[in-house]
């Protein structure tokens, strides 16, 4: 039995379309109540991340594959997510369990008010023995938005709601040192660091067509849980209650560091920035070394299309990243502060172009 398993008390459990659905789009309704039976078998507390709201609104929508187009997908998604969580509804019911929706986009989890408007919902569910059932808000989520893939977001929901342990749900059974359909493939029991991933051939594997991830994103994901300091299972999803109760199936990914502070996690790791920011030497080492703010004094100059409040890279005198900040004016209001100190500028703009608090390292 795997100990970190067993002592966990909540858990992000992820589960993705091909593990929901039927070939032709459709919820298959045996599949979600097996996975509700797992979940609600174990004791503690579950967050379950699930994809499988596009893919249910195919066949009502009479569409035979899954769109290319935003808009469609956007539309099959109003129709699907109802259906999905319909579904979870009534089979937690037979436990005696509540289900909650919770629809996130990135600005959900980045922005500092938002991000403690989620942990509130998601940590009030908990505490009524209630389970959220997170997914990304595709109704609403353009290009700019979106997390890309729900293994992504399910890794950083285990860190936002500092989760003990995920469990990423798929249709296939581990990790392999290639493809599981070709002879020679072995199965990968365990990884403690990088080094168990050398010379692994990840592709895309698992039926065609109803999901956006692979193992490729799987991997990526555990990789962000495990930096976030949370272990992670990957198997699946016909053996979530054997994953669930600690029997060692799948791939184990142990955590690789204690936990990092959540926000700032998510700031590294879920968004995407909208511009950059050039700071001269001695800026750089005043974020980097010191952990100040960034004032004006210290940038040299800017480049891309922002808004107050937008993610920026903040980069070296070499064009390195090196940190990552929430910036507190637009871009257009930037190019005449540059280079001036505080002194100069006069009354009315002491902020700090990035404060130390909405700043992360790189």
């Amino acid at each position: 039995m795997r100990d970190e398993v067993t002592g966990a008390h909540r858990v992000v459990v992820k589960v993705g379309s091909s593990a929901l659905t039927t070939a032709a789009g459709g919820l298959d309704r045996g599949r979600v109540d097996a996975l509700v039976d797992a979940i609600a078998e174990r004791p503690g507390e579950t967050v379950l991340v699930s994809s499988g709201a596009i893919a249910a609104g195919l066949a009502p929508l009479g569409l035979a594959r899954r769109p290319r187009d935003l808009a469609t997908q956007q539309a099959a998604a109003s129709v699907g997510q109802g259906l999905l969580m319909q579904a979870y509804t009534n089979a937690f019911a037979r436990h005696g369990r509540t289900v909650g929706q919770v629809l996130l986009t990135v600005d959900d989890v980045t922005r500092r008010a938002h991000y403690r408007n989620a942990y509130r919902t998601l940590r009030r569910l908990l505490d009524l023995k209630t389970v959220p059932v997170v997914n990304e808000n595709d109704t609403v989520a353009t290009e700019e938005i979106r997390f890309g893939d729900n293994d992504r977001l399910a890794a950083l929901v285990a860190a936002l709601v500092h989760a003990d342990l995920l469990v990423l749900l798929s249709d296939v059974d581990a990790l392999y040192t290639g493809n599981p359909a070709r002879p020679g493939a072995r199965r990968i029991p365990e990884v403690r660091s990088e080094a168990d991933l050398a010379g692994v051939s990840i592709g895309k594997v698992g039926r065609a067509g109803l999901g956006t991830g692979g193992m490729v994103t799987k991997v990526e994901a555990a990789r962000i849980a495990t930096g976030a300091g949370i272990p992670v299972v990957l198997t699946d999803a016909s053996l979530a209650a054997a994953a669930l109760s600690g029997r060692p199936v799948g791939t184990f990914f142990h955590r690789l560091r204690a936990r990092p502070q959540a926000r700032l996690f998510w700031l590294a790791h879920a968004t995407e920035p909208r511009g950059r920011v050039y700071l001269d030497a001695g800026a750089v080492r005043a974020v980097v070394d010191r952990r100040a703010s960034l004032l004006p004094a210290g940038i040299t100059a800017i480049e891309g299309r922002f808004s107050a409040g937008d993610p920026v890279d903040l980069v070296d005198p070499d064009g390195r990243p090196v940190a990552r900040g929430l910036v507190n004016y637009d871009a257009i209001e930037l190019p005449d502060l540059l280079g001036r100190t505080t002194l100069e500028l006069g009354p009315g703009y002491g902020k700090e172009v990035v404060h130390r608090d909405d700043l992360v390292l790189l």
